[in-house]
């Protein structure tokens, strides 16, 4: 997702100069001077100047935006950082735009964010967002389009400037920080500004900033010391607009998104649990469409009740683990989200603790709420997420998978697999002996040891693991449908992958004896009367 909308809504070519426009369009060779003329001239010089660049990196000219910033041959961020500190609103306003188009490429986006000039880049945009001026949401949306490079998001946080020579301060410390500026922006803005407002624009764009800083945990921990939470809870609380027709990169959409983020994490979640979060935003539950969706996980992040799920938590059921299987099949869902929109460990959590609530509101051993989560497709993305963990780190094992989970995704789903235990152990009704049971039991629970004993696995998915290892291995011969069945799709999953499907049988074998074999300290190992081995 790139922001190259702003190309069409904000084009200055008009606005700078009476002066007609040179007939000769600008050239990459032409930035040198250009660059001069920005930093050694004032007003209307500098302005034209910064114009030309912006010519050179707009619409039409998208090809030159890579080779500006990563080239090597000129560095056009430094000076235009630095317009951003003019007094001037024509050169200040060009070079929001200039570096809006500049940092759309994903090459740059690492350059402009983590590199020489990203304290500049980065400070100067904070700046113009602090002053309140009318180009604050472009600084926004420039920001936002930076923080689409999840490596930068720690440092784009933890901006917090101090006159040179000043010990460096705390972002919660520093009023100049950009984590207390955008608390400002957003504290500081009518409970309903007028739509399409400067000051509007600026917190809807904020708002989109923070979704995306929002997916570190260590930048959570931050925002749930601000006031931001209230604040985005209040986007919500206040809208009159129902969420059917809440728009992409709409100030609600971004909203429920900062929640759906901040909720994900311990260190931010009591901020929302406090701003009454869970009542806000559970009647957007029964949407059935992206807001639905992201409604749903927040809900389950924040201990909503099993009984807070509409229809008794079947949509809630089906669209986390639709969406935490088009994750690892690469894709996303039409008309509601992209692929790499959400993260595997999002999806998984949301549906570990989605199980966490039905098994609380199961009473002592009973599966009725279970039952609704613990479909075998669903159980077998869970092996299927942990088995390729556990594949991945054996350097001599054969076959891989198109996605590589990562280690809090397979904690996830250990968790929901110990919650939904009594569901997927089910006994057949009625009961029989089951050779396929017995089988799969042995198969899995081997599975499961394998995850417990990896060395970066944590301490709570390595207890999960070993307590379901321990009661699926103790099941074993009375058929169990469920398990039967969702070992068979992981094993199905397994063939098509190429993936050895002997990796978690159990290779111990039996002692083959015969009569001078172990037992020949006997008496019958002797060959005495009424000694019979078979």
């Amino acid at each position: 997702f790139n922001l190259s909308l702003i190309e069409n809504v904000e084009n200055m070519s008009d606005k700078v100069a009476d002066k007609p426009a040179p007939a000769k369009p600008p050239q990459l060779d032409d930035i040198p001077e250009l660059l001069t003329t920005m930093v050694e001239e004032t007003g209307e010089k500098s302005a034209a100047a910064t114009k030309r660049i912006y010519e050179l990196c707009d619409v039409g000219h998208k090809q030159n935006r890579v080779p500006m910033v990563c080239s090597g041959k000129w560095d056009v961020l430094t000076p235009l950082a630095q317009c951003l500190t003019q007094e001037s609103g024509d050169g200040r306003h060009l070079a929001c735009l200039a570096l809006n188009n500049l940092s759309i490429p994903t090459e740059n986006k690492r350059v402009m964010a983590l590199g020489p000039a990203s304290k500049d880049v980065i400070g100067g945009l904070c700046k113009v967002i602090a002053e309140d001026k009318q180009e604050s949401y472009l600084c926004c949306i420039c920001l936002m389009n930076l923080s689409f490079l999840e490596a930068s998001i720690t440092t784009i946080l933890q901006h917090s400037p101090v006159e040179e020579g000043e010990a460096p301060v705390d972002p919660l410390e520093n009023t100049n920080s950009l984590l207390r500026v955008l608390e400002k922006l957003l504290t500081n803005s009518p409970s309903v500004p007028k739509s399409g407002s400067g000051k509007s624009e600026g917190v809807r764009w904020a708002c989109g900033l923070i979704k995306n800083l929002a997916k570190s945990e260590e930048n959570a921990a931050l925002f749930g010391k601000t006031d931001i939470p209230k604040c985005v809870i209040e986007n919500i609380r206040s809208t009159t607009a129902p969420p059917s027709r809440w728009t992409s990169n709409s100030l609600e959409d971004f909203s429920l998104f900062v929640v759906l983020n901040l909720a994900q994490w311990p260190v931010s979640k009591e901020a929302l649990i406090e701003a009454g979060a869970v009542d806000v935003i559970k009647p957007i539950m029964s949407e059935g469409d992206l807001q639905g969706l992201k409604a749903t996980m927040a809900c389950a992040f924040l201990d909503a009740e099993w009984s807070a799920f509409p229809d008794g938590a079947q949509p809630a059921s089906k669209s986390t683990a639709e969406l935490m299987t088009n994750i690892v099949e690469k894709k996303g869902k039409d008309g509601q989200y992209a692929y790499g929109v959400f993260k595997l460990y999002t999806a998984t959590k949301a549906f570990c603790d989605l199980s966490k609530a039905a098994a609380a509101g199961d009473s002592g051993d009973g599966e009725s709420n279970t039952k609704t989560l613990a479909v075998p497709s669903a159980v077998a993305l869970c092996f299927q997420v942990i088995s390729d963990l556990v594949l991945a780190a054996a350097d001599d094992a054969e076959g891989s998978s198109k996605y590589v989970p990562d280690v809090k995704s397979a904690e996830h789903c250990a968790c929901a697999i110990e919650y939904l235990l009594p569901a997927v152990l089910q006994a057949s009704d009625p009961p029989r002996k089951s050779v396929q049971s017995e089988k799969a039991a042995g198969e899995i629970a081997q599975m499961l040891t394998a995850y417990a004993d990896l060395s970066g696995t944590t301490e709570v998915g390595q207890v999960a693991a070993k307590n379901a290892a321990g009661k699926i291995r103790a099941s074993g011969g009375t058929a169990r449908p469920v398990l039967e069945i969702s070992h068979d799709l992981w094993t199905q999953y397994r063939k098509r992958e190429g993936q050895p499907l002997d990796q978690f049988i159990n290779q111990e074998r039996g002692v083959e004896v015969d009569e001078s074999g172990p037992l020949d300290f006997l008496p019958c190992g002797q060959g005495g009367p009424g000694c019979v081995i078979s």
